[in-house]
């Protein structure tokens, strides 16, 4: 009965991060920012219905990784925004806990697909505008869309292999 238990709650997380991210992504695309009154609420959210969903599957560890994962994808992405200022917004940085918090319950191998997956569609469609002439080098790009993209990539990597 747990295991029915926890199931709902990460539907309940996850169906909430994909609404979230949905209007995140629209947001950023039209405005290029990253609303913190979306954003840092979802923290709270996050961490208490991954934690009982955690607490559920009797899984602690589960709670190490959604903390590990928040920081470290936050530490690299600050990290980023230091050594290149303008290149990264604030709002990527925050977003960036965010998601590793979600990807963090799913593991490592999550954190780490989902991070590479976001620079690298990001860094496709910059290639494509370039090469199409339709953006320069100096044009800035939304890239929670991207980040957001990688995310569900892996979260959806992660699913499909749990039915393999």
């Amino acid at each position: 009965m747990s295991a029915a238990f926890a199931l709902a709650v990460e539907l309940t997380a996850y169906g909430a991060f994909a609404v979230l991210s949905v209007v995140l992504t629209v947001i950023d695309l039209r405005t290029h920012r990253l609303p913190d009154r979306l954003v840092l609420p979802a923290y709270p959210a996050a961490a208490v219905l991954l934690a009982l969903a955690a607490f559920l599957r009797a899984d602690p560890a589960r709670l190490l990784a959604v903390a590990g994962g928040a920081i470290v994808l936050f530490a690299f992405y600050l990290l980023l925004r230091m050594l290149r200022p303008g290149a990264m917004g604030g709002g990527d940085v925050k977003l960036a806990g965010l998601i590793g918090a979600f990807l963090g319950y799913l593991g490592w191998d999550a954190v780490l697909g989902g991070a590479i997956a976001g620079f690298v569609f990001g860094g496709v469609f910059a290639a494509v505008l370039l090469l199409a002439r339709r953006a320069r080098a100096a044009n800035r790009l939304a890239f929670g869309p991207w980040m957001l993209l990688g995310a569900w990539a892996a979260i959806l990597a992660v699913a499909a292999s749990a039915f393999s």
